[in-house]
């Protein structure tokens, strides 16, 4: 049962791999992790925050309405999802997740009655760019390997984000090598 679980995994990675090399728009890309997320996790909701300034905002969500994506924001530190975007922390709750005093309404997300929350950064460079969310309606223990998954989750959405700034021009024209060699892949 371990391997198996083990090998989903893998796959769920090799899925998001291929969508970061595909020429999708980034949305699209971002709404088929959503769905990769809750095919996996098998949550009732997953949502994804980017940060804008000092805001996260909804961009992507298996159960949101599109007229609502961009018009859910909240600051750093509010709610649960901006407490985990400014302790950089990975955050889980079995049950009544409601109930945490960090918890923050949204009346256009049917989410704020659900019991179980699971959040992780979204982080590029070393950077909270976002958050990601899987919530369950009923009660729901995390497991490590499950929190595990949503970290890397995080991790390769943050890479995807970086590499949605290059143009295929640029990308056409870098030259690895020099970049490599002339320590500019270094860390600052």
């Amino acid at each position: 049962m371990r391997l198996e679980r083990t090998e989903q995994q893998l796959r769920l990675f090799q899925k998001i791999s291929r969508f970061m090399v595909r020429e999708l728009s980034l949305q699209e890309v971002l709404q088929g992790i959503v769905s990769l997320v809750v095919e996996f996790t098998a949550c009732d909701s997953c949502l994804l925050y980017l940060i804008d300034k000092e805001e996260l905002v909804l961009c992507a969500s298996n159960t949101a309405p599109d007229s609502v994506l961009g018009r859910v924001r909240l600051k750093k530190g509010e709610g649960l999802t901006g407490w985990v975007a400014r302790e950089r922390k990975l955050l889980a709750i079995s049950r009544d997740a409601y109930n945490d005093p960090r918890f923050r309404s949204f009346r256009e997300l049917p989410e704020d009655s659900f019991e179980a929350f699971l959040s992780a950064p979204v982080v590029a460079r070393n950077r909270v760019v976002g958050v990601i969310n899987v919530q369950h309606k009923d009660a729901h223990s995390h497991g490590g390997s499950e929190m595990e998954l949503l970290t890397t989750v995080g991790e390769q959405v943050g890479c995807l984000l970086l590499l949605a700034r290059m143009t295929p021009a640029a990308l056409e024209n870098l030259n690895h090598v020099d970049l490599v060699l002339s320590g500019a892949g270094k860390r600052s």
